[in-house]
């Protein structure tokens, strides 16, 4: 189609927004920010924060041109599923409310997947005001909960929900989702290839720039400058597994020379620092979410990162953290399954190491390996930052977005970008616009 006329507006539906320091908050207000810059943009989000929910931001305010209306819900926070469930529920029932008033026939509404199932909402609203769906899928519910073994996420109620999320995945005229298989476990739910497009998240290059951990001041003022660190730093959320990681910090409890950072919160994070008690791992510690500015600084910390994924959710789930850490310049050691989506990354471009979930023995010793050989380490971060400006870029992925809802054409073929290349043929991810 061509360019949306300014007085139509795009209106993005997301638990958090900034402030906001979580994952799917900055990415959003990445793309907010820069669309605002020429299009009418609204933000349809809670007054909480991810990490605080006794914060109460405003109901409504304008910032860098972005019109944020900010909902009532309810205040349990994300640590309980009881509680997390009822803050959804309200979630769902003002957002759709505010969307039903604000929503006008030809405005373009954005559904992020927090709360998960929002989209099923927002079809419903948006055929009935005549109004056009793009759902941006950071996950796939209810596969998610039911993998996961949520209390009555089986049986009749998994296969309505499954139901009623399909087909407000038919209703778009396009969904987003974060990489190959994610999109490949969308055409075998049902959906056609020309409703799906691939965009990655991203990291702001700019503000995360591989920092050399003698020059860096939050390495000091932690006292690690002189250790080797491998750091976890994100959401500690139940789609993550732990005792791996656990399991060989204690096998390397001795070895003075390496420390385990915990950077971040979520809902198992309290078992964690039970678990560390427990073992009595005095090679362990702990730090809060750190301030987006203060990101930079506190990726480069460390020498090498985790990620760890279950890998029954393998294409529901990307770990959006690998995108700062590829921006840090720092290798990742992955625990789960070496075919999924960033293990593929790590390995086609040597800039991380996937150890199978269980295999402790096997991350320790991957860990001593990088410990005592700095050069491999730090190639294999030099080749991180590398893929992450050839493919990873903020400006790279705003870009693509600006295609997606503006442009009636495919991308050009020199602005395509290739993931892998399989015997010499190109795997493209071609960007498909709405018509």
């Amino acid at each position: 189609m061509k360019k949306l006329a300014k007085q139509k507006k795009l209106i993005f539906i997301n638990r958090y927004f900034y402030p906001d320091i979580s994952a799917t908050s900055q990415l959003l207000s990445d793309l907010a920010f820069d669309l605002a810059q020429d299009q009418n943009v609204h933000i349809i989000t809670s007054s909480q924060c991810y990490d605080d929910p006794s914060i109460k931001l405003p109901s409504f305010e304008v910032i860098n041109q972005v019109q944020i209306h900010r909902l009532w819900t309810s205040r349990f926070g994300r640590l309980h599923l009881l509680g997390r469930a009822f803050d959804y529920l309200t979630f769902y029932t003002s957002a759709a409310w505010r969307l039903w008033r604000l929503v006008s026939p030809g405005d373009v509404v954005i559904a992020k997947t927090d709360p998960p199932l929002i989209s099923i909402v927002a079809s419903v609203i948006v055929k009935w005001r005549g109004a056009v769906l793009v759902n941006w899928l950071q996950d796939i519910f209810p596969e998610i909960a039911s993998a996961l073994g949520v209390f009555g996420m089986r049986g009749r109620v998994f296969n309505l929900l499954q139901f009623l999320r399909n087909r407000s995945l038919q209703r778009a005229q396009i969904n987003v989702v974060l990489g190959d298989l994610m999109a490949k476990r969308l055409t075998r739910l049902g959906l056609a290839k020309t409703q799906i497009t691939e965009i990655h998240n991203w990291a702001d290059g700019e503000n995360i720039q591989p920092l050399a951990k003698a020059n860096n001041p939050l390495a000091r003022e932690w006292g690690l400058q002189d250790k080797f660190v491998v750091a976890y730093s994100g959401n500690m959320g139940r789609p993550h597994e732990f005792a791996t990681l656990l399991e060989a910090a204690e096998k390397l409890a001795e070895n003075e020379k390496i420390i385990f950072l915990f950077i971040g919160n979520g809902s198992q994070r309290k078992w964690i620092v039970q678990e560390v008690a427990e073992r009595r791992l005095v090679n362990v510690i702990f730090r809060p979410y750190q301030p987006r500015e203060r990101l930079g600084k506190s990726l480069t910390v460390a020498d090498v990162h985790l990620i760890t994924l279950h890998p029954a959710l393998e294409a529901l789930i990307v770990p959006s953290k690998f995108y700062g850490i590829a921006a840090a310049g720092r290798p990742v050691l992955y625990i789960g399954d070496k075919e999924g989506e960033i293990p593929r990354v790590l390995s086609y471009y040597d800039c991380g190491i996937t150890v199978p979930e269980k295999d402790s023995q096997g991350l320790a010793n991957q860990i001593i390996f990088l410990a005592e050989n700095t050069e491999r380490c730090q190639q294999m971060g030099i080749n991180a930052r590398e893929l992450f400006d050839k493919l990873f870029d903020k400006p790279k992925a705003l870009a693509l977005w600006r295609e997606v809802l503006f442009l009636n054409k495919t991308v050009p073929k020199k602005t395509q970008e290739a993931i892998f290349t399989t015997n010499g043929v190109v795997e493209e991810n071609p960007v498909v616009p709405m018509s």
